[in-house]
């Protein structure tokens, strides 16, 4: 296989769609280095997983050679993205831009390259640009193409306002692949308009139009809706590494392998057919796949050390094996009495009510220790010192501190 067709094939995995895949191959055959682009609003000071799958496609790039560019949006972080969601996004203000950006910085190398990264920020150019300048770039695009965007004509259709500044937002995304001279251009299915109004530009500018790869949206924890903060189905990538571990261990079957492609470095497009098939017939436990997944990212965010100590504590919840004193510590503060059990799981973050915990425990799914617990009266002592556990992968190990 040539260079050529085994880099096509990494920069392939996992891509909803390459536009044009014959343009990308003939630029690849070019022999230098590409410009790869992504562009980041920072709304968010926190990333999580669905962050880093373009990131991973970024350092897919950087080790293939090519010259990956993070662009923080500070400029178009100012304007608002519309949201797709029927609604105008609230603009930020230059602090909120400059904290986020700030913290984008700091997590993003923890998958690329910091040294193969060049960092930029889009008000470089937009910042020196004049009112007469933002006319002509305005003047590039009719109307009637930007309500080809499916947000715009939904809002358009059901008479909701559409700002004239959310217009500029697609142009002035597609002005910064001219602006830096971008090969190719990474985003989300949902910003596939955006992509394109950079291709046009380009040529527009007298410029070879960059490719546009665009990576699916990740399914979060419920293996259903996008993952998110606001939905709780997701995992930060500053997080310890134990909640990484347990998180990642909750993950439907289906869904790893999705995750896998996605997310896994470790794991190949061709030894994930050897799994399957191992999976398939029985050589193979599915959850054996999920804690190599699930140690890979935890050692890629919080380092090989404390994943494995993480590794460590889950398999002697779980597993019954080791030791868990591994896990950490969460100390609660209770009446110097104690506590009642409900009251307690609530406490420690592994049910959201006490009504929720005191069915858990008529369920029989409530353990202390390893023993099972199912009176809903039972009072854990100030001074406890041990794991509680729910289900089989849902634990905490805590020590009370009497007040």
């Amino acid at each position: 296989m040539s260079d050529v067709q085994s880099a096509l094939d990494l920069i392939g995995r996992g891509a909803e769609e390459i536009i044009k895949r014959e343009d990308l191959e003939a630029r690849l055959r070019l022999g230098r280095p590409l410009r790869i682009k992504a562009g980041f609003d920072p709304t968010a000071p926190d990333l999580h997983l669905g962050h880093t799958v373009l990131l991973n496609k970024m350092r897919q790039f950087q080790d293939l050679g090519h010259q990956v560019i993070f662009l923080i949006g500070d400029f178009t972080g100012m304007i608002g993205d519309p949201t797709g969601k029927n609604v105008t996004r609230k603009p930020l203000t230059r602090d909120d831009v400059e904290a986020n950006a700030r913290t984008y910085a700091d997590q993003v190398f923890k998958v690329l390259d910091r040294a193969r990264t060049e960092l930029r920020f889009n008000s470089e150019w937009f910042g020196q640009m004049s009112a007469a300048d933002m006319v002509r770039l305005a003047a590039q695009h009719t109307v009637a193409r930007m309500l080809e965007r499916d947000d715009f004509a939904r809002r358009y259709a059901a008479q909701q306002s559409i700002a004239i500044h959310e217009f500029l937002y697609p142009l002035v995304q597609g002005y910064d692949s001219v602006a830096l001279k971008a090969d190719v251009e990474l985003g989300g299915t949902d910003q596939k308009f955006n992509l394109l109004m950079g291709r046009g530009l380009q040529e527009h500018h007298g410029q070879a139009p960059q490719i546009v790869l665009t990576m699916p949206l990740l399914e979060g924890l419920d293996g259903v809706n996008k993952m998110s903060k606001s939905l709780g189905n997701y995992i930060g990538i500053d997080e310890p590494a134990i909640d990484i571990v347990t998180k990642t261990m909750k993950v439907g079957d289906d869904l790893m392998w999705r995750w896998i492609d996605l997310l896994s470095f470790d794991i190949s497009v061709a030894e994930v057919a050897v799994l399957r098939r191992d999976i398939d017939s029985g050589a193979l436990n599915p959850r054996d796949l999920k804690l190599r997944l699930a140690r890979e990212l935890a050692a890629r965010f919080q380092g090989a050390a404390e994943a494995e100590r993480a590794v460590a504590g889950w398999s002697a919840v779980v597993r019954g094996e080791g030791d868990t004193t591994s896990l950490p510590l969460a100390e609660i503060a209770v009446p110097a009495e104690g506590l009642r059990i409900a009251a307690l799981l609530t406490a420690a973050g592994l049910t959201p009510s006490n009504s929720e915990a005191s069915r858990k425990l008529k369920e029989s799914a409530v353990r202390i220790d390893g023993e099972v617990v199912s009176d809903p009266q039972r009072v854990v002592p100030s001074g406890f010192e041990g794991v509680l556990q729910i289900g089989k992968r849902t634990f905490a190990r805590v020590r009370l501190i009497g007040a």
